[in-house]
């Protein structure tokens, strides 16, 4: 207890409940080209859909790296992604009303949130930058409505001119176009060129025409080309005419009389009103200035929907006034709440004539028309087959600290071809597992070893082990499977280690991470039409000999792991898959326990006390059939006065772990009929 200074009674609390933890072990890892997603920073997957939705779908140039993440959530449903990026090749599409330089796209790159928020400035002339780098941002469209003017305007034709214009104007429906026609005395043509011109800039590409009248009926029809004001040759009055195209689709009758053009916002019907005055803006002593605004940001091209025009995001009446806030106290300038909400583009700059400030000194929108603009000049990371191994390093380099990312399983994803296809794989044994110490990764030999391979398949398959490094870290299977790609309609040869980890994850959900995640119990591949190569008997026993698990198609059983090996040359307890996986869960959650002892003294008290936290624990795993026998140390024999000097501590636990069968020997002996069996067993 605490002294005191004068009388008085003082309560004191002491927690010494403290237990074992549980950890993770079904987290897995994986990095390499996706086509869309963060870069530089992880993120946690939990279903296929979730996968397409952050990182794209995929394509051959990517098939392999997202079907090995894809396959492993079949089992499972913990993955961290982690995005390749290529410096100087991958770069954000980008909305702009000008050319953009290379240096410029250079400035415009975001590779994830956080970067952004370091970006002071844009380069001006882009006024929106797609989230992530990559050519799928190039399907992007963005579409802008900032005043009543250009959420919708009735453009009278008569009233551009009156005194030159009669009233022959009429509005003519075909079958995509509409003729706008303007009749005058061929003495003032240039008056009605000018008159047609001024009609031609209210009208653009991506409005929608209300066209017809009460005793047809009305269309809208969308605007899809708007051509130059001409004279009609030969025209006794000077006919002056420009041309509407529409899209496709029923149209009215010809001939349909109209003195006026009422135009719209191509997407007026996503929304309630036309963008107006915000409450807080009108609160703020600035009511005449307008500051509303609709963003709408679709699918242009479908490569993300697979549906051309999908709408994507619809951004409603929010803000240009930087201050402005919403009934709850939020932020409703438009940039905050876009940047915020939207999967798919950063603000950059504001549109021209439409600039932002705070709501007391903002100006309404000079705009008359909405804009809308294409994302172009976005890049991807080059293939699976041509990115730069370094690239791929870096991505994997995102799981290196066991503080940010709690993993238990790193899948390699595709082997890089080349002199050293096993480099990237050996890269992450050393870099990361081997660092951490408390997950493994799983590989797959190079698609050339196995796929199409005619000669000498395990020879292959072997060298490719050979070339990897020797560790209780890692574990390799023996090949490919060939899946089907509902996203291309298409098969596609995809390597076993998401598999293989997905066995681990569901034995680890179905009993215990000391199980072996091997044979026809807990081994089954899913979603698989064929194996690339399916080992005999003597293959088998080459391949398990040179430390890799062979992957087996037994005809009316299914496809097996049938193996469960780690990658360790030398004869040991950490050979094996299971007792590899054992120890990490021991050794993560001792650790993660005995931070409690931390600063505490290094006495009979707090020694006894861990030794009592410990002992349950591996109580309870060997009663899970985890392991044999154990026996834990922490006393004055190993806690010595040197030790409690150098304000050290030491715990030594002792493990019998349980071992997998993997050799099965049936002895049937025949006897005579008068044999007594208790004169012959063990007798052979």
């Amino acid at each position: 207890m605490s002294f005191q200074l004068s009388p008085g009674v003082n309560v004191s609390e002491i927690d010494l409940t403290t237990v074992i933890p549980s950890v993770a072990t079904t987290d897995a890892a994986i990095g390499g080209v996706f086509r869309w997603g963060p870069v530089e920073k992880a993120t946690l997957v939990t279903t296929e859909d979730e996968l397409v939705a952050r990182y794209g779908r995929p394509v051959a140039d990517n098939a392999e790296t997202f079907f090995t993440a894809a396959s492993f959530l079949a089992y499972s449903n913990s993955l961290f992604v982690s995005r390749a990026y290529e410096e100087g090749v991958s770069f954000n599409a980008v909305a702009s009303t000008q050319s953009v330089s290379n240096t410029e796209l250079e400035q415009s790159v975001v590779k994830n949130e956080d970067q952004y928020d370091t970006i002071a400035s844009f380069p001006s002339g882009i006024e929106w930058v797609a989230k992530y780098p990559g050519d799928l941002g190039n399907s992007l469209k963005i579409s802008v409505c900032d005043s009543p003017a250009a959420f919708q305007q009735v453009i009278d034709l008569t009233d551009l001119e009156a005194n030159t214009i009669d009233e022959s104007i009429s509005f003519v429906v075909g079958s995509n176009t509409a003729t706008v026609s303007i009749s005058h005395d061929a003495a003032n043509a240039d008056v009605s060129l000018e008159a047609a011109n001024s009609a031609v800039n209210s009208v653009q590409e991506g409005d929608v025409i209300r066209a017809g009248n009460s005793s047809v009926g009305y269309q809208f029809l969308e605007v899809t080309s708007v051509t130059s004001p001409a004279q009609v040759p030969g025209s006794p009055d000077g006919e002056v005419v420009f041309i509407v195209s529409f899209e496709d689709r029923l149209t009215l009758a010809s001939n349909v009389e109209s003195s006026s053009i009422e135009r719209r916002w191509k997407h007026w019907d996503l929304v309630d009103l036309a963008p107006g005055q915000s409450t807080y803006q009108s609160e703020q002593g600035n009511s005449a200035a307008q500051d509303e605004l609709h963003v709408v940001v679709s699918d242009e091209d479908g490569k993300i929907t697979g549906v051309p025009g999908t709408i994507l995001e619809v951004f409603e009446a929010v803000s240009r006034a930087t201050d402005a806030k919403n009934e709850d106290g939020g932020s409703s300038y438009y940039a905050d709440v876009i940047n915020a909400g939207s999967k798919f583009v950063w603000f950059a700059n504001d549109r021209a004539g439409a600039s932002s400030a705070t709501a007391a000194l903002l100006e309404s929108s000079s705009n008359d028309l909405p804009y809308g603009v294409s994302f172009v000049d976005g890049a991807d990371s080059s293939s699976e087959e041509a990115i730069p191994p370094a690239s791929v390093m870096l991505a994997y380099d995102q799981f290196k600290s066991a503080e940010d990312f709690d993993i238990s399983l790193i899948l390699a994803g595709k082997a890089r071809g080349g002199t050293n296809g096993a480099q990237v794989a050996n890269y992450i044994i050393d870099n990361i597992a081997e660092f951490r110490k408390d997950c493994i990764v799983l590989v797959s030999p190079e698609r050339s070893d196995v796929v199409n391979n005619a000669l000498d398949i395990e020879d292959d398959v072997i060298e490719f082990r050979n070339d990897l490094r020797s560790t209780s870290y890692a574990v390799m299977d023996s090949g490919y499977k060939y899946m089907y790609d509902k996203y291309n309609d298409v098969y596609r040869w995809i390597p076993l280690n998401g598999d293989i980890a997905g066995l681990c994850a569901r034995t680890d959900d179905e009993r215990d991470a000391w199980f072996s995640p091997a044979g026809f119990n807990r081994g089954q591949i899913r979603n698989i039409v064929k194996l690339a190569w399916n080992p005999k008997q003597a293959e088998r026993d080459l391949l398990y000999k040179n430390a890799v698990n062979p992957i087996v198609n037994f005809p009316g059983q299914g496809i097996i792991m049938f193996g469960d090996k780690t990658l360790l040359s030398k004869p040991s307890a950490f050979d094996r898959i299971n007792v590899r996986r054992l120890f990490i869960v021991l050794e993560k959650a001792i650790a993660r326990a005995s931070q409690s002892t931390l600063f505490e003294f290094n006495d009979e008290f707090t020694r006894s006390s861990f030794v009592n936290l410990v002992t349950p624990f591996l109580r309870d795993v060997q009663g899970r059939r985890g392991i044999t026998d154990f026996a834990v140390v922490c006393d004055e024999t190993n806690n010595t006065g040197e030790v409690i000097d150098r304000n050290e501590f030491v715990g030594d636990i002792y493990i019998k772990p349980a071992r997998a069968i993997n050799f099965i020997q049936l002895n049937f002996v025949a006897v005579r009929t008068g044999v007594e069996f208790s004169e012959i067993i063990g007798q052979f």
